[in-house]
């Protein structure tokens, strides 16, 4: 996983709100429960693909995804981190790709999240993906 954090600078709470989110995409893709629910808040819930999922839900899809032969690779870039007390939400483009039988297709997604700090530590409460669709093919009237 890559981040590229863009202007927000290290040690910061906007990095923080950042690594948070990062740490979700590192624990989806080692299938790591155990991470994935140290950065959710207990009513986290995500909007993926028309879908909504909880964190159990999304890590047991994620799992199956991944017995199936596909893999994801995620990661977070140009953050927009907005932070008023103990709430932030971000909104990042998440580029990554897919990997399956037939190959790997580069992806992007448009994605934002809401956060509350809670006992010191940033919680995810909710996630929105939208996948960017694919530049059509050039026609040359062939």
């Amino acid at each position: 996983m890559t981040l590229f954090a863009g202007n927000i600078k290290a040690g910061t709470e906007e990095q923080q709100v950042v690594d948070t989110v990062s740490t979700i995409f590192t624990a989806a893709f080692a299938d790591d429960t155990a991470k994935f629910d140290s950065v959710i808040a207990s009513d986290f819930y995500v909007f993926d693909g028309g879908v909504r999922f909880n964190g159990d839900a999304v890590m047991a899809f994620i799992k199956a995804q991944h017995a199936a032969g596909k893999h994801y690779e995620w990661n977070v870039t140009e953050p927009d981190v907005h932070i008023n007390g103990d709430t932030a939400w971000i909104a990042y483009v998440n580029k990554g790709s897919i990997t399956d039988a037939s190959g790997t297709t580069k992806r992007n997604w448009l994605e934002s999240a809401f956060l509350e700090k809670q006992a010191g530590n940033w919680k995810i409460v909710f996630m929105h993906s939208t996948r960017v669709p694919p530049p059509p093919k050039e026609n040359h009237g062939k």
